[in-house]
């Protein structure tokens, strides 16, 4: 294989190892804060309706209703969390033993790369076993925070080239955004006519 070919090879697997290690650890940090912040803020509005009648209506507490079932739904996780935690900085450690091999690959002034195909055959062999597949609602859209604005990741974007709308921002997320305001337009248009 070729420089080229081998370093775009690395990056791709770079991407979705630094990726995976990023959604392992946002299923680990959804599981453990989303259940404490959702009973404060149900409690802080509980007490609150107490005194404000406005927080005290039907929609909002159907709405904290809503909440505490999602955060039912979180708890079946808990039991599971810390292998969040332990593969997450397992695919890390993989993530950067692949930017220490692109560098060197990167670097080398020899035509052949037998010696380092291997090793990333290797690297690539622990990534497959230290995968969760089973990961929380949501996890991609943090990922895709945790991995695109708080990770460095330049060496990887050398070879991927990273577009906002196409990479940087979920698909998903975009859809639900869109249909948020196609409803809140069509609302706004049923209200006026």
């Amino acid at each position: 294989m070729n420089k080229e070919n081998l370093l775009k090879q690395i990056a791709d697997t770079a991407y979705n190892v630094g990726f995976g290690a990023k959604k392992h650890f946002a299923t680990y940090d959804i599981v453990d804060k989303v259940p404490g912040i959702i009973a404060f803020v149900s409690m802080a509005v509980g007490i609150f309706g107490l005194v404000f009648e406005v927080l005290s209506e039907k929609s909002l507490s159907a709405f904290f209703l809503v909440l505490g079932v999602a955060g039912m739904y979180i708890e079946r996780y808990n039991e599971t969390k810390d292998e969040f935690m332990k593969k997450g900085e397992e695919l890390t450690a993989i993530y950067y033993d692949l930017k220490v091999l692109y560098y060197k690959v990167k670097s080398s002034s020899s035509d052949l790369f037998e010696k380092e195909q291997n090793e990333f055959n290797d690297i690539s062999q622990r990534y497959y076993t230290n995968c969760i597949s089973k990961q929380i609602l949501f996890s991609d859209w943090f990922a895709h925070y945790k991995f695109f604005w708080q990770h460095q990741i330049d060496w990887v974007d050398e070879q991927k080239h990273f577009k906002f709308w196409r990479d940087k921002l979920p698909l998903t997320l975009t859809m639900f955004i869109a249909i948020l305001l196609l409803t809140a337009l069509g609302y706004l248009i049923w209200c006026l006519v």
